[in-house]
């Protein structure tokens, strides 16, 4: 292991601060009291169970309408880790209040990927994995129950209405002329918008709170709008909906959350998680103490783009190969890219987590990765730019056996054969007619080690009519086989790697980088004009994808998909779980073993 790999020059994990919350609130045993029926529940449901074994409870709630990022890994890591290291229960819940926008697919797509990193949401008997869908009785329930305590009302605005009156961030909003309607002709409203008598937009149920209010998201936020959509869970049950910033305090408050952990984007939303829940509980429909909404700064990525959006853009106009391009930020995409559950878990501690929005060199991502892969993946050798050796002294049709450690940091893993014989592939770059100055490997004259097997000293070339170099030609010494006590009888400064022509076999290797050439894709640079708008598809890495055939030894034949391994010298590979076939893997770059970006224009 290198010096820079060795655990004492190891970054720290970096500091998170929710632990410091999270354990205040043990030592304080405010969470102590709190009761647990088996299920979400109401006040009433809760009250007559034994106290919830659970010491916190947490959650991850994607809304299943897209493939998760590496910003949910954090977000994963983080919730089920602090349950995992608390006592506690991490709950999986779909947040599927939006029919028009969620599919089937998605939530087994997010099933799939929260059990790829290692995280299970069942634990001593409990299976807490929930879809907000099923508390929609609940929420109309609350609802009528703020429109009869006079905390909510129905609006029969227009939207255009509505945004007018809402005021700006310096200026006061303005009552709605239906704001003090009676909690009667509300309900009644309510009870008619369920029933279907409505169209779309003709009515809307907003809490009364504030029209004035320094914060926007107190101005009577909408709770409940008219769609009618089928849903995928509750197919056309309802015609009414709830709005995601009513549904999702409920939802946390049902399950039991004590801790509802959420990026920062949602700290102006806290006022309005905190009232809501506060008049319900005052109406003993919920218990306490309530859930307490925390923050923390969403993952910023160098070289990536996170935005729903954008990643739907690079999707349908086919700038990726679907989803699960290796390319994409996706979950789907890393695992086919070959990125490891325990290498997003060191990236997670690596990072930390805090209040402050940072960005992340994309350095830092991919070190976790080849931190990982360098201690787990076996060793194999793949020549990926073939040039052709041939030892002129070595007998024709002869085969013997060399021996290559399959770990070198693991002996237990013990080693593997491979087939050495007259005519071997190299790297074309291992040879020079004219060699440059410090180039160690093959050049007319020189000696270097074939690695596993024999010194070669080259004796000349062969070239094509066009002078190209096609094969290069060498005697071997038969006496510093590797592993032979000639072995070190005469020493060489170059190591090649090889692969048999007889007995090596070709296969599809991809080799994928970055897919943007720039550190912050679609952002101004410096010197560009002030009217220039740039567009972050202009900053495509054009050579984020490249396919060659390559000359692999023959054991990586029995390679299942999403087997990793390190190709000596070239960095680490999967075979690829979609395209792979028994006896024919197709592997695709993970990452190689150095950072190769750092010195490139630009950064």
């Amino acid at each position: 292991m290198s010096k820079e790999n060795t655990p004492a020059n190891t970054p720290a994990p970096a500091a998170n601060f929710i632990k410091n919350i999270v354990e205040a609130d043990l030592a304080a045993g405010k969470h102590a009291q709190r009761r647990w029926a088996g299920q979400p529940g109401t006040a009433a449901d809760h009250a007559a169970a034994p106290l919830d074994p659970a010491k916190i409870r947490t959650r991850f709630p994607p809304e299943p309408n897209g493939y998760l990022h590496f910003g949910h890994a954090k977000s994963i890591l983080l919730n089920f880790g602090l349950a995992e290291q608390y006592g506690g229960r991490c709950h999986l819940r779909f947040d599927d209040t939006n029919p028009e926008k969620e599919e089937q697919e998605y939530v087994d797509s997010i099933i799939d990927a929260v059990h790829w990193l290692g995280c299970s949401w069942e634990k001593s008997g409990e299976t807490n994995l929930y879809y907000a869908s099923n508390y929609f009785d609940w929420m109309v329930a609350f609802a009528e129950h703020l429109i009869a305590t006079g905390h909510a009302y129905v609006d029969s605005q227009n939207a255009e209405e509505m945004r007018a009156n809402r005021g700006t961030l310096t200026q006061p909003g303005k009552d709605s002329p239906y704001r003090n309607r009676s909690a009667d002709e509300s309900m009644d409203l309510f009870k008619r918008m369920q029933a279907g008598e409505f169209a779309d937009g003709a009515h809307i149920l907003r809490a009364k709170i504030d029209m004035a209010a320094p914060n926007i998201n107190l101005r009577d936020p909408a709770i409940y709008r008219i769609r009618h959509a089928t849903h995928h869970n509750t197919g056309d049950k309802w015609c009414v909906y709830p709005m995601y910033t009513f549904a999702h305090p409920i939802e946390d408050a049902l399950e039991n959350i004590t801790h509802s952990i959420c990026t920062l984007e949602f700290e102006d939303q806290r006022p309005f998680y905190d009232w809501l829940l506060e008049r319900l509980a005052e109406g003993n429909l919920l218990q306490r103490p309530l859930p307490q909404q925390i923050e923390f700064s969403r993952l910023n990525l160098t070289y990536v783009v996170l935005s729903k959006r954008k990643l739907i853009q690079l999707v349908d106009e086919k700038h990726v190969d679907g989803w699960d391009d290796p390319r994409m930020p996706t979950l789907v995409g890393a695992r086919r890219r070959g990125y490891t559950p325990e290498g997003f878990r060191l990236f997670a501690e690596r990072i930390g987590v805090s209040k402050h929005d940072s960005l992340i060199d994309y350095i830092v991502f991919e070190d976790c990765f080849r931190e990982v892969l360098n201690d787990s993946a076996e060793r194999r050798v793949a020549v990926l730019d073939p040039l052709k050796l041939v030892i002129t002294n070595y007998p024709e049709g002869q085969t013997e056996e060399a021996f290559a450690p399959n770990h070198p940091l693991k002996p237990e893993l013990g080693k593997r054969s491979m087939p050495f014989s007259r005519e071997l592939w190299i790297e074309a770059e291992d040879f020079m007619e004219a060699p440059s100055k410090g180039f160690h490997r093959l050049y007319p004259g020189n000696m270097a080690r074939l690695k596993y097997g024999y010194i070669v000293k080259c004796t000349g070339c062969e070239k094509d009519a066009s002078g190209k170099v096609t094969t290069v030609l060498c005697e071997y010494l038969p006496e510093t086989k590797s592993g032979t006590p000639g072995a070190d009888s005469i020493k060489v400064k170059g190591n090649l790697h090889w692969v048999s022509v007889a007995h090596g076999y070709t296969a599809e290797v991809r080799l994928y980088d970055r897919l943007f050439a720039v550190p912050a894709p679609g952002a101004r640079r410096e010197g560009d004009a002030p009217e220039l708008e740039r567009d972050y598809l202009d900053d495509i890495n054009p050579n984020s994808k490249q396919l060659i055939t390559a000359h692999l030894e023959p054991s990586l034949k029995d390679a299942k998909a999403e087997d990793c391994f390190q190709f000596e010298r070239h960095g680490y590979f999967v075979a690829d779980s979609k395209d792979s076939k028994a006896g024919a893997p197709v592997f695709n770059r993970t990452v190689t073993l150095r950072d190769s970006w750092s010195a490139k224009p630009g950064k």
